[in-house]
């Protein structure tokens, strides 16, 4: 079985919509955000992350590296009783 595109998705989320079926059409939208190429959603596998678990995960754009972590000790720090 094939898995729908995602214009036959908007189409159903278009329906579902006019049904007032919102949580079917937020759903789809989460389904096309996922397929969108160069999304940074994926969808979780269920059994993956938990039981019955079916939560969003973001993953960082390839060549993405964290920002250094502040120093906690000095950063914002004023000495206390005057200059030092």
């Amino acid at each position: 079985m094939a898995e729908p595109s995602i214009a036959e998705l908007q189409r159903a989320m278009a329906q579902a919509m006019d049904h007032e079926d919102y949580e079917e059409a937020a759903r789809l939208r989460d389904l096309i955000a996922a397929r969108q190429p160069g999304s940074m959603i994926r969808i979780q596998q269920p059994g993956q992350m938990g039981i019955g678990t079916d939560t969003q995960a973001v993953s960082p754009p390839a060549g993405w590296k964290p920002p250094p972590k502040p120093d906690l000790m000095t950063k914002g720090h004023k000495p206390r009783g005057g200059k030092r």
